[in-house]
């Protein structure tokens, strides 16, 4: 419980950003974090933008009252951006090392910690400032994409998952009054989680991920047996990183999928997916590119709780100066893991992950064979 949370070896000050994309339940994380240290007599700095306000010294001090509804508020509160301590733009368009400039507003706040919710880039960038200046860092995995390494899922996922399942739930009554073939571009770009998941919740007929390079052939043929068994629409759902590999010849003369140049894989768009879809199967087809919608809104009930838990176990590792940590669920328990265990690497979708096998089991393709 918050209450008792102990603060035996005086942690004063922490500091807490927002990085990458927009997510929801960053404000239940931060909400989360400030009420659970409230007790113990530390003041939270909230830096605004990112690591842009670390740098630009730009910041608001969030107290318990500041934190009030905000659980179920979406976006961000702090705001967010992409740019990185090493790695931000100048005015004159230049890109700029300001690691000195964010050390230096760390030390001058006095910091005991700087906490920081992103994704795959946060993480990096927190270990760095944890390497180039020494400071105490502790992080928590955000995004939809759940792809960061090290955690058995990441803040959220959930609701970006319920988002694209409610979508797809929606497009199979056009697909089906009108026989056509829906392709579902879903969010995705090095991994497969939110595809897979919005997919199998939704009763996709075909998902293609990044970890499954397909064979446009396949999902073809996949689709022209639905009709024989007197099914005459489709679900196709596409991460937006899914790649088409080479193909044997096509099935009907005429009908390619373009290549480019002498790559091994083609980075596909939907497009160009839909109209070889069209023409070797002879239904109509069409595109709905989900895009931003699935980071919107307000956070699930499974993601609320869990935002609750990373918040709470991130201001447990802080007062507890366990630092140089990202807060991880494993089973049912919150533990700290390593940055330089983590950063750097992605989490991808294991080719035998039981979700794979249950796709598999309930005659979904993914593009490999029908």
């Amino acid at each position: 419980m918050a209450g008792s949370t102990k603060n035996a070896r005086g942690v004063k000050t922490i500091g807490i950003l927002t990085s990458g994309g927009d997510c929801p339940g960053l404000n239940a994380v931060i909400r989360a974090l400030v009420r659970a240290v409230a007790h113990s007599d530390v003041e939270v700095f909230g830096f605004l933008e990112g690591f842009t306000g670390l740098v630009e010294n730009r910041f608001l001090k969030l107290t318990d009252a500041d934190c009030s509804g905000l659980l179920t508020v979406g976006g961000t509160i702090l705001r967010t951006s992409r740019n990185k301590p090493n790695k931000m733009p100048a005015p004159d368009g230049s890109v700029r090392d300001m690691t000195g400039a964010a050390i230096e507003t760390y030390r001058r706040l006095n910091l005991d910690c700087l906490i920081c919710l992103g994704g795959g880039g946060t993480q990096k960038s927190a270990f760095h400032l944890m390497n180039e200046g020494g400071i105490h860092v502790i992080t928590v995995p955000k995004t939809i994409d759940n792809d960061v390494f090290g955690t058995d899922v990441c803040f959220g996922f959930d609701t970006g998952m319920t988002i694209g399942a409610e979508a797809i739930d929606r497009l199979h009554t056009t697909a089906s009054s009108h026989h056509r073939v829906m392709i579902v571009d879903v969010m995705g770009h090095n991994t497969g989680w939110l595809a897979l998941g919005s997919g199998v919740a939704s009763g996709a007929d075909v998902i293609l991920i990044p970890e499954i390079p397909y064979s446009p052939n396949v999902v073809a043929e996949s689709l022209l047996e639905r009709m024989r068994h007197g099914k005459k629409f489709s679900i196709v759902v596409v991460a937006e990183g899914a790649t088409a590999a080479p193909d044997a010849p096509p099935r009907k003369r005429g009908v390619r999928m373009p290549k480019e140049k002498e790559t091994k894989t083609v980075q596909p768009k939907s497009a160009t997916l839909a109209e070889y879809l069209h023409q070797a199967t002879g239904l109509e087809t069409r595109i709905t590119s989900l895009g931003y919608l699935q980071r919107g809104g307000i956070p699930t009930p499974t993601d609320r709780v869990l935002c609750t838990a990373f918040g709470a176990k991130a201001a447990e590792l802080a007062l507890a100066r366990r630092f140089g940590n990202m807060v991880a669920k494993r089973g049912e328990e919150f533990v700290p893991v390593p940055l330089k265990e983590i950063a750097g690497k992605k989490r991808m979708v294991p080719l035998d992950h039981p979700l794979i096998m249950a796709a598999r089991a309930v005659n979904t393709c993914l593009g490999d064979h029908v």
